[in-house]
């Protein structure tokens, strides 16, 4: 089965200086490297293996509680004692210090032990094994959704290039136009009305070329956020590119991959057996637990100033169990068996959820192909449709209206245009990640559809430049 797999900004005010330019001898950047950039550098993701290697350490906690435990201790006492003085009677609360009351003592202790039988920590020491999984998983998806929003960073700023491009040209062309209606005015052509709809039009397209602006500027802002890095310039995506129908054409056949692949499914069912695991510990709280244990005491003193060694050892087993909790235990196990209902019902939502999305991302890209065709079409047919009303217009059938609006059209198809091949590449990555099939390969498989002939960048014009950019406000006079 084949599938497609996957400067610095300067703002001045009135003033935009956002300008595209064609990268020099610099090599430009390529969706992969800036994928490997993000999986190094992102820091949502480095969390996310912090995480997972938190959790590995947690299971290797629990597996310590069932392995031998080895303890030593010590104790270093003073001690004074008083009696009852010899001979006589005493006075009420008379006392006399015994003159050997006072007594030094030191205790060293060793003991070992050893689990035989304790369900709870093995109960809690296999629900650490299932949080792992789950982790891991997690993680997959961390993975998976940092090389989507890589991609549908880079395709955005592409796409911002493209529509930028679109609404300049239009801004140049109605400008040319209002020119002309001009000088149609002031030789008596035409009435100064049709100069009022050409410098609306104008305004509109400015507008617009600055909308376009703006979002091409904060565009590069997402990649930086990713990877902590800025980028010269980026390929831009070839002119043919294999627009077709994802493969496997089947839906059903997508919705099956998802099944099986779809890591946010897989940690969903994960999480069931997280919850069923921890239901096992509730359960196990109330079991008996038995334990071997040896231990070994020394202590010496130096009572009557002579020194007194003693030592002792004991070797044996030991069991307890829980009678009464007062209820506590029980609570437990309904708690956690509403919480393993909670994680299966989780199960089936995010089951639910992902067909739906599925499916419809499949549509999706299946009539985005058609799309893409269909918009191409429309330039040529909106280009026709242009050069027929200018005709119209030098000889008077047509106004200066209905220039302005095929002239608007014509634009607005190129825009439309580049918006649907990118709709189809960042749909067919999103299709790829609900599926579960999201990887490195999927990114080098678009990637390959990358060239570096004519790479986006963004750079600053420089003073004196022949930048068609305008200062916001500034405004060519209308004549009265």
């Amino acid at each position: 089965m084949h599938r497609p797999t996957l400067t610095r900004l300067v703002p001045r005010p009135l003033v935009l200086l956002v300008g595209l330019a064609v990268a020099g001898s610099a090599q430009a950047t390529d969706l992969w490297t800036v994928a490997r950039d993000a999986l190094d550098n992102d820091a949502s993701l480095a969390a996310a293996r912090s995480g997972f290697s938190a959790v590995e350490a947690g299971r290797d906690v629990q597996r310590g509680t069932l392995l031998p435990q080895v303890s030593v201790g010590g104790s270093l006492t003073h001690s004074r004692t008083y009696q009852s003085q010899a001979g006589g009677a005493l006075q009420p609360g008379q006392l006399s210090r015994d003159e050997e009351g006072d007594v030094n003592t030191l205790g060293l202790n060793l003991e070992a032990s050893q689990s035989l039988y304790d369900p709870a920590r093995r109960a809690q020491l296999d629900q650490a094994e299932r949080q792992v999984d789950r982790e891991a998983l997690s993680l997959a998806v961390a993975e998976q959704q940092l090389l989507l929003e890589v991609a549908e960073a880079y395709f955005e700023i592409l796409r911002a290039h493209d529509i930028l491009s679109a609404r300049r040209s239009q801004e140049t062309a109605i400008e040319r136009q209002l020119e002309q209606a001009r000088e149609r005015f002031e030789v008596g052509l035409i009435a100064i009305t049709e100069v009022h709809e050409a410098q609306a039009s104008f305004d509109l397209a400015r507008a617009q070329r600055i909308a376009a602006e703006s979002a091409m500027q904060i565009s590069f802002e997402a990649l930086e956020r990713l990877t902590g890095q800025r980028y010269e310039s980026i390929d831009v995506l070839a002119e043919e590119i294999p627009i077709v129908p994802p493969q496997p054409v089947d839906r059903g056949d997508w919705v099956a991959l998802a099944m099986d692949n779809s890591p946010m499914l897989q940690m969903a069912e994960a999480g069931i057996e997280v919850a069923r695991s921890e239901l096992d510990v509730s359960r196990a709280g109330q079991l008996p637990r038995v334990e071997a244990f040896a231990s070994y005491d020394v202590s010496d003193n130096d009572r009557s100033g002579v020194s007194g060694y003693n030592s002792g050892s004991q070797l044996g087993v030991r069991a307890s169990m829980p009678l009464y909790t007062g209820g506590g235990t029980q609570a437990q196990i309904r708690q956690s068996g509403y919480a393993l209902e909670v994680s299966q019902y989780d199960f089936e939502a995010q089951r639910r959820d992902t067909v739906q999305q599925v499916r419809s991302l499949f549509t999706r890209v299946s009539n985005d192909v058609e799309t893409v065709e269909a918009r191409a079409q429309a330039i040529v047919s909106n280009q026709s449709a242009l050069e027929a009303t200018r005709s119209g217009y030098e000889v008077g059938t047509r106004n200066i209206v209905d220039v302005l609006n095929a002239e608007r059209n014509l634009f607005n198809a190129i825009a439309d245009h580049a918006e649907a091949r990118y709709d189809y590449v960042l749909g067919l990555l999103r299709l790829q990640q609900q599926a579960g099939l999201l990887d490195a390969a999927s990114i080098q498989a678009v990637n390959a559809w990358l060239r570096s002939e004519g790479a986006v960048s963004l750079e600053l014009p420089r003073a004196g430049s022949d930048d068609p950019v305008m200062n916001i406000g500034e405004r060519p006079q209308t004549p009265t």
